[in-house]
Formats: C-alpha cells, sequence, structure tokens
C-alpha cells in the first residue's frame, strides 16, 4: 500500500463508503480504484486526486496533504545518481537492495533525516 492509498482507505472507512461506490462516484472502475489503493498502479493524476478531494469534499491543508501523497506513492521509483557523489549511488542502491528488510522506526528515521518537499 502506498500513502495515498492508506489515506485513501482512511478517509473511506471515515466515511462509510465502499471502494465500488467511490470508484462509481470518481468514474473509475473498481479494479482500477483496489489497484490504485493497493499500490499496485502508479501515481494518480491530478485530475483524479482533484475528484477524490471533491468526492470526500476536502478543504486546504487536508487537500494539499493528499496532493502531496500522492506525488510521494509511486510504487516503482527509478533514482538518478548520474553526476552525483559515488556515495549517492551507493546510498540508493543499498536502500533498493535493503528495504524490504528495513523495520518501522529505521524507516522513521530516514524519512526524519529527509527534508520534506
Amino acid at each position: 500500500m502506498t500513502p495515498f492509498g492508506e489515506k485513501m482507505r482512511a478517509l473511506r472507512s471515515a466515511n462509510n463508503v465502499t471502494q465500488k461506490q467511490m470508484a462509481e462516484a470518481i468514474g473509475v472502475s473498481n479494479a482500477y480504484l483496489s489497484a490504485l489503493e493497493n499500490g499496485h498502479r502508479g501515481r494518480p493524476s491530478w485530475y483524479l486526486v482533484q475528484r477524490i478531494i471533491t468526492f470526500f469534499n476536502v478543504i486546504w491543508d487536508e487537500a494539499e496533504e493528499i496532493q502531496r501523497l500522492a506525488q510521494l506513492s509511486h510504487p516503482r521509483i527509478v533514482i538518478d545518481t548520474a553526476g552525483l557523489n559515488p556515495k549517492a549511488t551507493e546510498l540508493a542502491n543499498r536502500l533498493a537492495q535493503n528495504i524490504a528488510k528495513l523495520d518501522d522506526d529505521t524507516i522513521d528515521a530516514l524519512l526524519a533525516a529527509l527534508p520534506k518537499e
């Protein structure tokens, strides 16, 4: 699951909305919405994010947070380290090789060390 998918699931739960109901309302298939929520599809389009924000009638800060999460939710990332310090290439490769082995505390520490967008 992606951060965006987790947020969508929480919004649906808080509003007692099924995936099928939401999919029909925003004009996508239930299968696509399920795949998006579970991290099996790429980053949602800006247009789709706007339909979701409108569907849940969220405003301002929460809408910005949903847009931010959508941008951070591509499940297959490519990191281009060409021209960077060799340590950046090592970091990218080691992270790719070991990310599935990291516990939540380590992930939280790494996230805290990075600047927010």
